[in-house]
């Protein structure tokens, strides 16, 4: 597959026809895909499926080689499911998902500038709001983390753009801060770039996320918790200030 993800290049894309190529238990291949396969800690797009059988639910994404596979709701032998489908991206899971992924890049910048270049040492963005980061932050007093909310609620009120953009990878291993995590980083594409996500004037890091257009599309940001996870871990849970 290429790491040129559709939902990347046509973000607005949501509701789109393909043609089946395969199929297997629980699992349906075609022919193209503007879900988010998920990685990197982010949950995959969710969606619907017309086809000539019937309905069915996509509820995850699993990339094999240049192989992407849809699952579905139902792991039996999928029935009818042949010819044109139609696809429909769950819109609210999509927009839940990329305005905590875009908090959560504010929360790193955040962290990023006032504990020396920490780096993320794991991280979730859950599709029902809530999510988790880890950084590498041994002998740290956990309020200093919890203080950093407001600064994030205030960005996030600024209305910041937010823009992807693609630079080559010998520019990512030469400029700091671009990659701020210990273990993951997005694939470059078969023609050596890496996807960088940039907020004006907050934070600009490699990512391979959906995000927001504009601070300001997001709800609010909570730090539920900050947590000890072994001598150098700090884990800060934090959700969407959702209604309800």
């Amino acid at each position: 597959m290429s790491s040129v993800y559709l939902c990347h290049s046509e973000p607005d894309l949501y509701d789109f026809e393909a043609e089946v190529l395969e199929v297997r238990p629980g699992a349906v291949r075609l022919s193209r895909s503007a879900l988010h396969p998920g990685g990197g800690g982010q949950v995959a797009d969710l969606a619907g499926l017309e086809h000539a059988g019937g309905t069915a639910q996509i509820v995850g994404v699993r990339v094999e080689g240049d192989d992407v596979w849809h699952l579905l709701d139902d792991p039996g032998e999928p029935t009818g499911l042949t010819g044109t489908v139609r696809v429909r991206i769950d819109a609210e899971h999509r927009h839940r998902v990329a305005q905590l992924h875009t908090d959560s890049h504010i929360l790193n910048a955040l962290v990023f500038d006032a504990f020396d270049g920490a780096l993320v040492s794991g991280a979730q963005i859950n599709g029902d709001g809530t999510g988790r980061m880890d950084f590498d932050l041994p002998n740290v007093d956990n309020e200093r983390l919890r203080s950093l909310e407001p600064a994030v609620n205030d960005i996030i009120g600024n209305g910041l753009t937010v823009r992807a953009q693609y630079v080559p990878v010998a520019e990512a291993d030469t400029t700091p801060g671009l990659i701020r995590s210990l273990s993951v980083a997005p694939p470059p594409t078969p023609d050596g770039r890496l996807r960088v996500i940039e907020i004006a004037g907050v934070d600009r890091q490699a990512c391979g996320g959906t995000h927001l257009r504009d601070t300001g599309e997001s709800a609010g940001f909570r730090i539920l918790k900050v947590e000890n996870k072994g001598k150098h871990n700090r884990r800060v849970r934090f959700a969407l200030d959702l209604p309800g």
